[in-house]
């Protein structure tokens, strides 16, 4: 497998199709990629006090990794292994409260910050218990309530976040509720790559989205690369819906709309005047992807304005484009495209990192 993008945009040619379909590429992004990066969660509102349990697997159908959201009776939150040390049962099957943690098929026992407590019918087995009969304990980080996890991070989640923090650091993101009932799953034929790369491109809105179109201005559209994120930034094309931003912001005086963060390899947070649309991108396949819109609303009463209204529709309008270039990049007729070196760099940034991360040894 040897894939290659110039760093240079004004030169380089895009991946090749081959690459969008190849499952060796798929099988080697499991470790090189998405284990060694950070995965949103969820929230600290799903685990409030001391003794609550949320099981959970880490993207469902691409690293299959059973984990357990955990808070001791020290109040201190905590990312476990959720397979039992004994035989390989899940131990915690549903979320709750609970004052230690037990696996029913043998009645191995553990604390809530995953120690091992007790295992019937071990009273003569040597050399027992040892550390390996704990629990693993996994990389766990937070910006404000919203969690992180990572099985191999290549960096600390406050270096990954940094530039994201720095810019929208002042919004309070412990206000912000989330909301099912604005929540929702899309199923996509085509390639998790392709879905990204979409999204990391304002190139296509005045093609594709007349509405989006209408309530940003096209012409002050930019896009902010950083180490493991970028930022396509949406300026309000007529001055309503915007964020009433702070001084200490870079941003102060200007009609932001919308910060479009996307941070690599599958995260969108995509920050409104009304609140927060988190976008997990979740591999099933070569040519299937899940996308989880997570809506945190902060001011309901911003909810249909502005850039940040009509995101079913707008994400309907991807949806068909994405899955009809899926299709196109399997032609003879198509090998590589071209950069715009204007409008592109997002989509540049991205096939850059992530050949990165794929020509990295991975750890686990």
């Amino acid at each position: 497998m040897h894939y290659e993008v110039d760093p240079d945009i004004t030169v380089a040619s895009t991946l090749p199709g081959s690459f969008y379909h190849d499952p060796e590429v798929y099988e080697a992004a499991k470790n090189s990629v998405f284990a060694k990066s950070w995965q949103f969660i969820g929230d600290t509102d799903s685990v409030k006090v001391p003794g609550s349990t949320l099981p959970f697997t880490l993207l469902d159908g691409l690293l299959d990794e059973p984990l357990l959201l955990s808070r001791d009776m020290d109040d201190k939150l905590r990312c476990l292994s959720n397979v039992c040390t004994h035989r390989g049962m899940l131990v915690c099957e549903h979320g709750g409260n609970e004052r230690f943690l037990r696996c029913r098929y043998h009645g191995r026992r553990f604390g809530m910050d995953g120690k091992f407590q007790s295992m019937p019918e071990f009273e003569t087995c040597q050399n027992f218990p040892t550390t390996g009969d704990d629990l693993t304990e996994v990389p766990l980080g937070s910006w404000s309530k919203l969690l992180f996890t990572s099985l191999d991070p290549i960096c600390d989640l406050e270096e990954y976040l940094k530039p994201v923090i720095d810019r929208v650091g002042w919004l309070p993101l412990h206000e912000f509720s989330f909301t099912p009932t604005r929540s929702r799953d899309y199923l996509i034929h085509a390639n998790w790559a392709l879905y990204c790369e979409n999204y990391l491109e304002g190139f296509h809105i005045p093609f594709i989205h007349a509405d989006l179109n209408s309530v940003i201005d096209y012409g002050q559209y930019t896009t902010e690369m950083f180490d493991y994120c970028n930022l396509q930034l949406g300026v309000s094309s007529g001055g309503e819906s915007c964020f009433n931003l702070p001084a200490t912001s870079p941003d102060f005086g200007r009609d932001i709309s919308a910060y479009y963060f996307w941070v690599f390899p599958n995260l969108m947070l995509n920050f409104y005047p009304w609140g927060l649309s988190v976008n997990v991108v979740s591999p099933l396949g070569p040519e299937l992807t899940k996308v989880k819109f997570l809506c945190y609303v902060w001011d309901e009463s911003k909810i249909g304005q502005g850039a940040g209204a009509a995101l079913d529709r707008v994400e309907r309008e991807d949806e068909v484009v994405v899955e009809l270039v899926q299709k196109g990049i399997k032609s003879r007729f198509y090998d590589r495209g071209r950069f715009s070196p204007t409008k592109e760099q997002g989509t540049h940034h991205f096939q850059s990192l992530l050949l990165q991360f794929l020509q990295s040894e991975p750890k686990v």
